[in-house]
Formats: C-alpha cells, sequence, structure tokens
C-alpha cells in the first residue's frame, strides 16, 4: 500500500532532515515509526502525504506516486497531524460534513460512519457545538473521525495518542486493528514504545534522518523489550 523509495529532504542547512530512506507497509499493517525528537519522523510523514516536496526518491501509494498524481494518491489516504488544525468556527457536525464532501461521502455511509466513530469516542453530545469550545483532546477525537469517515486505504498518523485519556486511546487502538483486519494499512509515529509494541506487526526505528532498524516487531526487538533496543541503537549508532 505504501512505499518510501530513497527518500531524502533536505531544509535550508547542508544535513539531510531525512536521507535515502526506504521502507514498506502492505494492506493490513499497523506499521509503528519511532525516533527521537528531530530524529525526521515528521519530515517523512510530512513528505509522504503530500505536504512537504522532497529532492529524492519517491512515494508510492496504492502503486501511484505523490509527486505525480498527488490528488489520486490523497483520495486512498487519511492524515491526522501531531496537532491539527480544524477550522474552529464550524461546529463539528459541519466540519464532519465539509470532510465528507471533499471525498464524495454518500449520505448514508456518511451518517452511519459519523455515528459509529463519534459514538465511540464519546463526541456525540457535542457535535452541534463549535469546535473553538472544543478541549484538546475533543479536537483530536473529532480530526481521528473525520480521517475515517471516507474508509481511507491508508492511515498516516503523526503522534496520534497526545491529548487522548486513556479510554479514547484504548478506542482508538481498537479501531486500527479493526481497520487493518478489514485491509487497510496504517503508518503512525509514536514515543509510546509500550504501544508500538503491543499493536505494531512492524517496527523502523529512526534516527539523524536514517534508518536505524526496521522489520516486524520480533525481528527488531528480539528477546528484548522494544524500549530497551531503542535506547542501544539510539546510543551506539
Amino acid at each position: 500500500m505504501l512505499k518510501i523509495i530513497n527518500l531524502s529532504k533536505s531544509y535550508k542547512s547542508d544535513r539531510k532532515a531525512v536521507d535515502r530512506l526506504n521502507l514498506e507497509v502492505g494492506n493490513g499493517d499497523i506499521f509503528g515509526f519511532i525516533g527521537h525528537n528531530g530524529a525526521g519522523k515528521t519530515t517523512t510523514i510530512r513528505s509522504v502525504v503530500g505536504v512537504l516536496d522532497f529532492e529524492e526518491g519517491d512515494v508510492i501509494i496504492d502503486g501511484m506516486s505523490i509527486k505525480e498524481d498527488p490528488v489520486a494518491c490523497k483520495q486512498k489516504l487519511a492524515y491526522i497531524p501531531d496537532n491539527p488544525d480544524l477550522y474552529e468556527h464550524l461546529s463539528g457536525i459541519a466540519y464532519l460534513n465539509f470532510i465528507g464532501d471533499i471525498y464524495q461521502v454518500g449520505k448514508s455511509q456518511r451518517r452511519e460512519l459519523i455515528s459509529k466513530y463519534a459514538d465511540a469516542f464519546e463526541l456525540t453530545p457535542n457535535l452541534g457545538d463549535s469546535i473553538s469550545s472544543y478541549s484538546h483532546g475533543m479536537k483530536q477525537k473529532l480530526a481521528i473521525i473525520s480521517a475515517l469517515i471516507h474508509k481511507p486505504r491508508l492511515l498516516v498518523l503523526d503522534e496520534p495518542f497526545v491529548g487522548l485519556d486513556p479510554k479514547a486511546a484504548y478506542t482508538l487502538k481498537m479501531i486500527m486493528s479493526d481497520l487493518c483486519k478489514e485491509g487497510s494499512a496504517i503508518f503512525f509515529s509514536t514515543h509510546v514504545l509500550e504501544v508500538a509494541e503491543k499493536l505494531c506487526n512492524k517496527i523502523a526505528i529512526i534516527k539523524g534522518g536514517k534508518l536505524v532498524a526496521c522489520g516486524t516487531t520480533e525481528e527488531v526487538k528480539g528477546n528484548s523489550s522494544l524500549e530497551d533496543v531503542f535506547l542501544e541503537l539510539i546510543e551506539t549508532k
């Protein structure tokens, strides 16, 4: 579903924020992307979803290049940034309908999925309220619901559990698992290594813009915990 091929991205300095990165996320994968602050996670994610341009390499989504056919690629995916910017003058339900219109989601599917996910995240009573009145956690929940209502084939998330209460975080983990059982793919960054170890079937660890480990969760962690492996790799490579 997602192939990152020799991806390189630089900013104004000569140092590459991402340096010839290669990885692949298949249908049904929950792929955890791990690294310290400044390692290149967010730059990679923003390049994958077409927010950032990049100098070298390519990103292939369901067989299409994000550079050559960005609109078609974006129709296949949903992206939730670490700090979602929402149209705060809208109500929650107006925002969800706006997103539904963009993705041409039919009225029946739209009603069904908004009801399903708003109930799951306990946001239904607040959908008529202005987004400006929402807490950070409520905004995060609304962004997640908006990403799910067009049934994305690829879900890309940057630190999705930040700001969520424990029940909402559990709900999101269950939804992620269900999506992958249905054949979707998930690629997400997180600092919560315990979650990544339990939830993901594949892991990549990035340091200084380069991958230092990539494979199945069992291959990456071996007989150790993911936390131990991560700390060792970050300190020694």
